[in-house]
């Protein structure tokens, strides 16, 4: 055997090894996430601390709970874009928002919700729509760092320009500026979007069921997680949405070879949105 293999199963071998122990330790389960993805992380965030190896990492991981937090941001993705992929926000308007108008209120998750950016795409698009007032959102993430970021609802004003555009094309019939304030470097979003918005810890990968949704959006997370993960997660989503409720995933996502892909129907295969079946 070439050192070169050696040393590739090595790698390996230390990152299934530090994957265990970050859930042994911290309860964080990350066993089922994409191996290339996840090894490319650790090994990021192996260079980025100053060690030589992940079995130097894995080492100070156990000993010091505090540069968990470090490396759970090197973990987990944390960047969006607000109305990204703006061909989806308008699918919704014109395919799914008629059949949200139907009901008296309406309850939607955003699954993996990072820093916000699309839990508030959600809360301006249904004020557009004139759902806002009945709506409850949920946004959802495993990171407490990107939870409390996404509360505050600030952005670096920079990354205003990008989201406006995006709104623009999504079908907005509102300008985006209506939604924030501008101060120095930064862009705060309306506390009254915030009202509506309930930012929370849960896990796809080890968390159940918590309320029934008319709307769940999950967008390039699937991506990260192996076929069983991907399973459990489809199987969640499932379970969470009313009769007839729908389904949305990333544009690079699909529920073609998911073995619960016969509960939905495709709405949108263009900007990938299903609906549940009618059966429970």
């Amino acid at each position: 055997m070439s050192a070169t293999l050696a040393t590739e199963s090595d790698v390996d071998i230390e990152v299934a090894l530090i994957v265990e122990a970050v859930y042994r330790k911290y309860h964080y389960d990350f066993r089922d996430y994409a191996e290339a993805s996840l090894k490319r992380r650790l090994l990021n965030a192996m260079k980025r601390l100053g060690y030589s190896t992940l079995s130097e990492l894995q080492g100070r991981v156990l000993r010091d709970a505090a540069i968990f937090p470090t490396l759970l941001a090197d973990l987990t993705v944390q960047v969006s874009d607000m109305f990204r992929d703006p061909g989806y926000f308008l699918a919704l308007r014109q395919q799914v928002v008629p059949m949200l108008r139907t009901y008296p209120s309406l309850k939607v998750w955003v699954a993996g919700c990072s820093q916000g950016e699309e839990a508030y795409s959600l809360a301006i698009l249904l004020k557009e729509e004139g759902l806002f007032d009945r709506a409850q959102i949920y946004a959802t993430d495993i990171n407490p760092d990107a939870l409390e970021r996404a509360r505050a609802g600030i952005y670096p004003i920079e990354r205003i320009a990008g989201f406006t555009e995006n709104h623009r094309r999504s079908g907005a019939t509102s300008s985006l500026s209506d939604h924030y304030t501008a101060a120095y470097d930064r862009a705060v979003f309306d506390k009254s979007l915030r009202a509506r918005i309930v930012f929370s810890d849960h896990s796809l990968a080890t968390d159940s069921v918590f309320a029934e949704m008319h709307l769940i959006s999950c967008r390039n997370v699937l991506i990260y997680f192996t076929r069983k993960l991907q399973d459990r997660a489809v199987a969640l989503f499932r379970d969470s949405l009313c009769r007839k409720g729908y389904l949305g995933i990333g544009s690079k996502e699909s529920l073609r070879f998911s073995t619960h892909a016969d509960a939905f129907d495709v709405v949108s295969q263009a900007e990938r949105i299903y609906q549940r079946r009618g059966e429970r």
